[in-house]
């Protein structure tokens, strides 16, 4: 059944459209409250999943918390384990990998998710300090 398009739908949709950080679900419930003080957490989060599965926006799953990415190319992540940042990583997404896999257990793989944890630059160079 397709989901009606609605005001906080929009709502939660231009808050993931104006960041470029990989928002939490709180992040981005924190920024629509400046919009429309009235809408709940829940709406916010049942959005982002309506979102997600019609794929307007990426889910993107990290130890800390879900994030959430504009992004709908197939493409991989780096999360730091110290600060919880997310960010893009510079290298292209391997195609060849999905098509072994298939090849090898008769999947039908769709694509693969790899996510890379460290530390980030400026998490590393703190560490530095200390």
């Amino acid at each position: 059944m397709p989901h009606r398009n609605t005001k906080q739908r929009s709502l939660v949709l231009d808050a993931v459209r104006s960041r470029d950080d990989h928002p939490s679900a709180d992040e981005i419930y924190l920024d629509v409250r400046r919009e429309d003080n009235r809408i709940s957490r829940g709406t916010v989060y049942r959005n982002l999943n309506v979102l997600a599965e019609s794929g307007e926006i990426t889910h993107v799953k990290v130890p800390s918390a879900d994030r959430y990415d504009l992004r709908m190319d197939c493409h991989y992540h780096c999360f730091c384990t110290s600060c919880g940042a997310v960010f893009d990583a510079p290298i292209p997404y391997h195609e060849e990998y999905d098509r072994q896999v298939e090849e090898e257990t008769g999947f039908q793989i769709q694509r693969h998710r790899t996510i890379f944890e460290g530390l980030c630059p400026k998490c590393r160079a703190e560490a530095k300090e200390k």
